[in-house]
């Protein structure tokens, strides 16, 4: 794992635990260890967010669509989607605002 990528996916990961802890509190469960982020939703389902080292990527398992892997776009330093593109922040909001009514501000 390069230390680029490991400070970047790190500070990325930090961030997003810390906001969703803060905005789900009553909607979700989450725990932030061991550099692997699961948010436990109330109604059920969990997300399982983890920088993987070998491809440089974040990995996000979704209770709502599933698999993706997301790599840093040197351009534009956002994570985006390796087969479609999404953009990792607007597809977890999305998400999980359509899963739990709460808009998380994540960005």
């Amino acid at each position: 794992m390069t230390a680029s990528f490991d400070a970047t996916a790190t500070r990325l990961l930090d961030r997003l635990a810390e906001r969703m802890e803060s905005a789900l509190a009553d909607a979700a469960e989450v725990d932030y260890e061991g550099g692997i982020l699961n948010v436990t939703l109330e109604e059920g389902g969990t997300y399982v967010i983890n920088k993987h080292a070998p491809t440089q990527q974040i990995w996000v398992s979704s209770p709502q669509s599933g698999a993706w892997h997301f790599a840093l776009d040197d351009g534009s330093q956002t994570w985006r989607d390796t087969r479609q593109g999404q953009e990792l922040i607007a597809l977890l909001a999305r998400e999980l605002e359509a899963a739990t009514g709460i808009a998380v501000e994540l960005g």
